[in-house]
């Protein structure tokens, strides 16, 4: 190793070694919410097919074939409603989210006005005061 290579191996033309970088602090938190996700997605999917022998269970009259295209077609109607119904929960999520942040900015700003406006009513009497007992 010297100034001009700085490590075994490297040559001056590549670039030099990177450091090791953290994760950002939220990147653990949204692989976990990834990964519940997709755990929670294939418990409805074997719940979905579940249901789907369910339904066919009782029609015995169905051929291999037809018991097989029923079952994928109610498991894909399942999946499809409730790809929906989770694209309406987030949507409100957001839509709920926003209305509060609104509302905590606008609670925050009357908060503050408040403060100033006790603080300068105080500090207004206390200048009378200071005034008065002097002369």
């Amino acid at each position: 190793m010297n100034a001009r290579n700085p490590s075994p191996g490297h040559h001056p033309s590549e670039p030099g070694p990177q450091k090791a970088r953290l994760p950002h602090p939220s990147a653990g938190k949204e692989f976990s919410n990834q990964v519940e996700g997709y755990l929670l997605w294939q418990a409805r999917v074997t719940e979905s097919e579940q249901r789907a022998r369910e339904f066919t269970a009782p029609l015995d009259w169905l051929t291999t074939s037809q018991r097989v295209a029923i079952e994928q077609a109610y498991t894909a109607d399942s999946l499809r409603r409730a790809r929906a119904d989770l694209e309406h929960i987030a949507a409100r999520c957001a839509s709920l989210r926003a209305e509060y942040e609104h509302r905590y900015r606008q609670l925050r700003r009357h908060c503050l006005a408040w403060t100033l406006t006790v603080g300068t009513a105080l500090t207004a009497v206390t200048t009378a005061l200071a005034f008065l007992r002097t002369h």
